[in-house]
C-alpha cells in the first residue's frame, strides 16, 4: 500500500512537472512571438477590416503577409528581416469610384540587432524602403521610399513592452504622385497569461507631413487577446484585436478589427 501511494505521488509530481516545463515552454514561445526581432523565422498573417472607408463608408480590407527571417552575421549580431506584402481589397474613394483589389507597395525593413540584449533592452535598428509595387493607382503611392527604423522592447515577467518606430521619404517614383513623408509609430504592450494565452495592446500611428493638419494623424486606441497554441507540432500565435481612429484623415476608417494568425518555426 505504501509502495502504491509513493508511485502515486511521484506519478503525480511528474505530471505536475511535465505541465509547469510545458507552460514555462508556451510562455517563453508567446514571448517570442510578441519580439518583432526575435531570433525565429516566423510567418504572420494579419487581415485588418477597416470600416466606413471613404465616401460610401464602405470595408477595406487589408491583409499583410509579413515573414520575419534572423540572420546571424557572427556571434554578437544579427539581422533581422521583415517584408510586408499587402494584398488589399480597396473599396471607391471617389463618388463615381470602383470597388478595387490586388496587391499594394511592399515594405520591406532590416533591423541590425545584438545577439544580448543592452541592459535588459533588446533592439535593432536599420532602413526600411517602400517599393510602388500596387496593382492599381489606388493601391500604391507610386514612389519608392527610404528611412531608418527602431525597434526596442524589454521583457519583465509577464510583460513584454516595446516601440516599433520608422519614417520614409520618397525619393524616386511617378512624378504626377506626391512626395512622401511619413511616420509610423507603433507601441505594444502585451500580458502573458497561463495556458498561452495573453492580453494585448499594438496601435499603428502614423503621420503624413505632407498632409494638411487636419488630415495628418491616424491615432487608434484598442486592444485584444491572443493565444499561443499546436496544431499537431505546428506552432502557432492567433489574435483578435479591435481599434478605434480617435484621429484619423478625411474619409479613412473609423474602426478597425485586426486578425493575426502567425506562424512559429522556434529553433
Amino acid at each position: 500500500m505504501g509502495l502504491a501511494l509513493a508511485m502515486s505521488a511521484g506519478f503525480g509530481s511528474s505530471l505536475a512537472f511535465a505541465q509547469e516545463q510545458h507552460e514555462a515552454s508556451t510562455s517563453d514561445l508567446a514571448k517570442a512571438a510578441q519580439n518583432p526581432i526575435a531570433d525565429m523565422i516566423s510567418v504572420p498573417f494579419q487581415n485588418n477590416f477597416n470600416f466606413h472607408v471613404g465616401p460610401h463608408n464602405q470595408l477595406q480590407d487589408i491583409l499583410n503577409i509579413q515573414p520575419v527571417i534572423p540572420i546571424s552575421l557572427d556571434r554578437d549580431w544579427s539581422l533581422i528581416t521583415r517584408w510586408i506584402t499587402p494584398v488589399i481589397s480597396q473599396p471607391p474613394l471617389t463618388v463615381t469610384g470602383e470597388r478595387e483589389f490586388g496587391l499594394g507597395d511592399i515594405n520591406p525593413s532590416f533591423f541590425f540587432s545584438p545577439k544580448q540584449p543592452t541592459h535588459g533592452i533588446i533592439w535593432g535598428i536599420g532602413p526600411t524602403f517602400v517599393f510602388p509595387t500596387g496593382t492599381d493607382k489606388t493601391l500604391t503611392q507610386g514612389k519608392y521610399s527610404i528611412g531608418p527604423t527602431f525597434v526596442a522592447l524589454t521583457i519583465q515577467g509577464p510583460w513584454v513592452l516595446g516601440v516599433l518606430v520608422n519614417n520614409v521619404w520618397s525619393f524616386a517614383g511617378k512624378s504626377n504622385r506626391a512626395p512622401i513623408n511619413q511616420m509610423l509609430l507603433q507601441p505594444f504592450v502585451n500580458y502573458n497569461l497561463p495556458g498561452g494565452w495573453y492580453l494585448t495592446s499594438s496601435p499603428i500611428i502614423t503621420a503624413d507631413w505632407e498632409a494638411d493638419h487636419g488630415d495628418r494623424w491616424t491615432v487608434p486606441v484598442g486592444g485584444g487577446f491572443g493565444r499561443v497554441f499546436k496544431i499537431d507540432k505546428q506552432a502557432v500565435n492567433a489574435q483578435l484585436a479591435a481599434y478605434y481612429n480617435v484621429a484619423r484623415p478625411t474619409g479613412a476608417a473609423d474602426w478597425q478589427v485586426r486578425a493575426q494568425v502567425q506562424l512559429l518555426f522556434p529553433k
